[in-house]
């Protein structure tokens, strides 16, 4: 999701600089921004001088300290994994300015404890896009108790250069979106198990009966399902309730490497580029 950020942010005309520990995610964050130019400029979407002027804000930057060091704006985009988070912005706390927006995009963990490893909570924000981020409409704004008014109205703003409308919601684990959206999710995944329907069919009913853009398995694909696993486990501990525990299917598939879009295959069978039925473990 950080190059879709990222991508977003070059076409705002921003000074763009996107940074990953590792240079292989460096290079493919690049390149995934580059393919969907040219996607676009295939369908007569996109000019070859719109992706130059856009390519010119965008920087691939292999330091930290660097990446952040004349940041209005940091958005980080790193896996549902709290002490992570908390490590990213205690760091960001050392190295970026004192006025920068600090941002999270995480699905649901608490923004507060987040915050809390920096000395500037008041300019920590919950700012949850979603997938595929240039194409998304929403964006999700989460406020805790230490923010400042002026940070959400910060927000706000970025939002509304990026093309998105903003919800603002509370601190609470899950958010509105994503509690509603894994618990959906995880249930399409118990009727899978359970031999309702395939997997297709599933997904069409949710389309067709209820104008889902995408129906909630074929959407796990694309999210991944190890954060879908990780948002429900996150849930299950902040609620203290079995009720939101990982279905042992997404457990399973998880754990063969199965991730979805992103290693070829999951729920679905995504090898040749398309989406395709699979046999999957147990079933």
């Amino acid at each position: 999701m950080g190059a879709g950020i990222a991508q977003l942010c070059a076409q705002a005309g921003w000074r763009t600089n996107l940074y990953d520990a590792f240079p292989e995610g460096l290079a493919a964050g690049m390149q995934r921004i580059s393919d969907f130019w040219d996607a676009g400029i295939e369908r007569g979407k996109t000019t070859e001088a719109e992706k130059k002027a856009w390519s010119a804000n965008l920087y691939a930057v292999t330091d930290f300290a660097e990446a952040v060091e004349n940041a209005d704006l940091v958005i980080e985009a790193v896996p549902e994994n709290m002490e992570l988070k908390q490590d990213i912005f205690a760091r960001l706390d050392s190295h970026a300015p004192a006025h920068a927006l600090l941002a999270t995009n995480t699905s649901g963990l608490e923004i507060s404890q987040i915050a809390a490893a920096t000395s500037r909570p008041e300019r920590v924000i919950g700012m949850h896009f979603f997938n595929p981020v240039p194409i998304m409409k929403l964006l999700e704004l989460v406020r805790h108790d230490g923010i400042a008014e002026d940070t959400i109205e910060a927000a706000e703003a970025v939002g509304v250069a990026l093309g998105k409308t903003t919800i603002l919601v509370r601190d609470i684990p899950g958010f509105a979106t994503s509690r509603l959206g894994v618990v959906l999710g995880n249930e399409a995944i118990r009727m899978l198990a359970d031999g309702v329907a395939s997997a297709s069919d599933i997904d069409t009913a949710m389309q067709l009966g209820y104008k889902h853009p995408l129906g909630p398995l074929e959407l796990t694909d694309l999210v991944g399902l190890d954060v879908r696993r990780d948002i429900l486990n996150n849930l299950a501990i902040a609620f203290d309730d079995d009720r939101y525990l990982p279905h042992p299917l997404l457990e399973a598939l998880v754990q063969e490497g199965s991730l979805g879009k992103k290693t070829g295959v999951g729920i679905y069978d995504w090898s040749s580029g398309k989406k395709a039925e699979r046999k999957l473990p147990g079933l």
